[in-house]
């Protein structure tokens, strides 16, 4: 059993690939703005850090693994490895879309020339970090959003995350895609040009066939770029700030489905839900803790514990 993904909760698949002694171990975060690479020795020192573009699954499982393989091969780089090979190496993945089966099956078959490689979603790797791997729930907004929570009998539990364009409420893709909407509403005269719309305008034209052109042209990542304009114009727009309220209600319901009791300790994590933490109500402000960890910490945890089951790793 060499490569292993981890899809949805703790299932497991494998596919063949031909071991060596291990050498490096690899933690990846991956989402739909870029990827980071943490390179350690075996033994957990930690060697070098890179980063490269993005590398969420739902955007192209081919950008994926050419991103990740660029944020590892920078790692090495960083800590001045110039001698090493895959087959020493296991990895360990957290990466936007994972829980979507097919693409993590194609992604695997991408990856077989290492060694080892655990493949799980960003949120999950999320979670295992920010708790150290105990219960808990976490609640993540950046480019997407997802909630997951770790409950005390071991079962890993899901919200949210349904992904571009339809789901993920309260990320970045999905307030840039709410304030094209309103740009484009303004152009047609059935609402106000504020400073929203200005804003967006700024980036994506002013008429409606530049507005179109951008529209055509964009994606996720695209529309999580807009996303920084409605926090910069929020004390100028009411639209903005109305906008910001909703995407942080959208955080609120994510947080109690995972948890209606309020008893698992909750962090919330991502650009955009650490800017929103503010406005979320205080039966949720009241669960918040610290990370413990990151998702590449997560990342890490993820395959020693699967090397730890091999008897790779004591």
């Amino acid at each position: 059993m060499g490569i292993l993904a981890v899809i949805g909760s703790f299932e497991t698949v494998s596919l063949p690939t031909n071991r060596r002694r291990v050498r490096y171990v690899i933690g990846v975060d991956g989402g739909g703005t870029g990827t980071r690479a943490r390179l350690t020795r075996l033994d957990g020192e930690a060697l070098g850090y890179a980063q490269a573009g993005p590398s969420a699954l739902g955007q192209g499982v081919e950008q994926a693994w050419r991103n990740v393989s660029q944020a590892i091969e920078h790692s090495f780089r960083d800590a001045t490895v110039d001698d090493w090979d895959p087959g020493e190496c296991a990895i360990g993945l957290g990466l936007a879309g994972a829980i979507v089966a097919s693409h993590s099956r194609d992604f695997l078959h991408a990856a077989s020339r290492y060694a080892h490689v655990a493949l799980a979603s960003d949120g999950f790797t999320t979670l295992l970090g920010a708790h150290k791997g105990k219960p808990g729930a976490i609640v993540i907004a950046g480019t997407g959003s997802i909630g997951e929570a770790l409950l005390p009998n071991g079962t890993h539990v899901f919200i949210g995350g349904w992904g571009y364009p339809i789901g993920d409420e309260g990320s970045g893709a999905w307030l840039g895609m709410y304030a094209m909407r309103r740009t484009q509403q303004a152009v047609d005269g059935r609402v106000s040009a504020g400073a929203l719309v200005r804003a967006v305008q700024s980036v994506a034209g002013n008429t409606r066939d530049e507005l179109l052109a951008w529209c055509e042209r964009a994606g996720q990542h695209a529309y999580a770029t807009l996303a920084p304009l409605v926090f910069d114009v929020e004390t100028a727009d009411t639209y903005a700030a109305e906008l910001l309220n909703a995407a942080a209600r959208s955080i609120d319901d994510i947080a109690v489905a995972l948890d209606a009791d309020g008893t698992l300790p909750l962090v919330v994590s991502g650009s955009i839900g650490q800017r929103l933490e503010p406005r979320l109500t205080p039966r949720v402000r009241a669960r918040l803790v610290e990370p413990a960890g990151d998702a590449i910490d997560g990342a890490l945890r993820l395959i020693r514990e699967r090397l730890r089951g091999d008897g790779i790793v004591s």
